[in-house]
């Protein structure tokens, strides 16, 4: 299948090509960058060489990416609203990495990023694409956006207690690190690396940006605190919610494991988990514990930011959208050491 990517000179896009270029079924036919035009793949990022002898960055637009099988867009938020509208019927299946088109509401984005959508009548449109918790939306969807790393890693470690009812739906807290290739490629004061090296800082105090989508996958309301790690790559997602029924560890470790039985990629045990251990792998691995003491449930996942958290879930999205084997293409097994 003919695939295009919007945005392949970043992060994300990067990792969109390493995984198509393992992926039997998706050959990377454009790969879209504006400031990287006309420079070869390989000399970006040449960790890519042996796959994209011959590939070039090139500018797109709509018309240039027409007719694929699978367009994903890996792009800043805010420039998939663009560009999205004009793809909607000329595409196989499009895929957003972006939070442009995650929330329900336009209200939303006017409230929690500080602008008016600029495609509001698409946003029902789009399946939420966390496999694990809405795999019935994904299952012939033309139009997947799929969810970022922070909402992923809270919801896969809330959305069961949730669901089942054993935990309250308010007051819950999420505290969440990320690596700093979360924040993307282009270099600011806080991702240089004089600032991140030997820090640990939290930021987007009361107000981050992901708060209603984690409201909105998980089935609570939040207090979201985010923090950025001196590490490449990594979530880690330390969620605390009150109990709404008498529980104990083995409860809601039972919980956890019957709702993700049979699911590839996620690892649900008892030991802490690691962000290492995740490296480069599509998997999230989770635990939870209750605390008699103080009275709180506690359960943690971990995750690849740039694969599970990006890329990886954008893959299996589209895996599952075109009726390929969901697991096709995509990494099981972290990188260690």
């Amino acid at each position: 299948m003919r695939v295009g990517i919007a945005g392949a000179s970043g992060y994300a896009g990067a990792e969109l090509l390493r995984l198509c270029a393992g992926h039997p079924e998706l050959d990377v036919v454009v790969a879209g960058a504006d400031t990287q035009a006309g420079q070869p793949v390989a000399e970006l990022y040449p960790s890519l060489a042996a796959a994209y002898r011959g590939l070039e960055f090139s500018k797109v637009g709509a018309d240039d990416l027409a007719q694929l099988d699978v367009v994903f867009l890996a792009l800043p938020h805010g420039e998939s609203q663009g560009l999205a509208p004009g793809l909607v019927d000329r595409v196989g299946v499009l895929v957003d990495l972006a939070a442009d088109f995650r929330l329900r509401h336009a209200e939303s984005y006017a409230q929690w990023y500080g602008h008016d959508h600029g495609a509001p009548e698409l946003l029902g449109a789009f399946a939420y694409g966390l496999p694990e918790l809405f795999r019935a939306e994904l299952t012939g969807a033309r139009l997947v956006a799929a969810p970022g790393c922070y909402p992923t890693a809270a919801a896969l470690a809330l959305a069961p207690l949730v669901r089942a009812g054993v935990v309250e739906n308010s007051g819950v807290i999420v505290d969440a690190a990320s690596g700093l290739s979360g924040a993307g490629r282009t270099l600011s004061h806080t991702t240089h690396f004089n600032t991140a090296d030997e820090d640990f800082t939290a930021y987007g105090l009361l107000h981050h940006r992901h708060t209603p989508e984690i409201e909105q996958a998980s089935g609570a309301q939040v207090l979201f605190t985010p923090h950025l790690a001196p590490m490449n790559r990594g979530i880690l997602a330390t969620c605390y919610a009150r109990p709404a029924v008498d529980l104990d560890t083995g409860d809601v470790l039972g919980i956890l494991r019957e709702a993700y039985e049979g699911e590839p990629f996620i690892v649900v045990s008892e030991a802490s988990p690691s962000t290492k251990a995740t490296s480069g792998s599509n998997c999230a691995h989770l635990t939870a514990r209750v605390d008699p003491r103080t009275g709180w449930v506690l359960t943690l996942c971990a995750l690849d930011n740039l694969v599970k958290g990006a890329s990886g879930q954008a893959v299996q999205c589209a895996n599952i959208a075109l009726g390929i084997p969901e697991a096709t293409g995509l990494p099981i097994v972290g990188v260690y050491p």
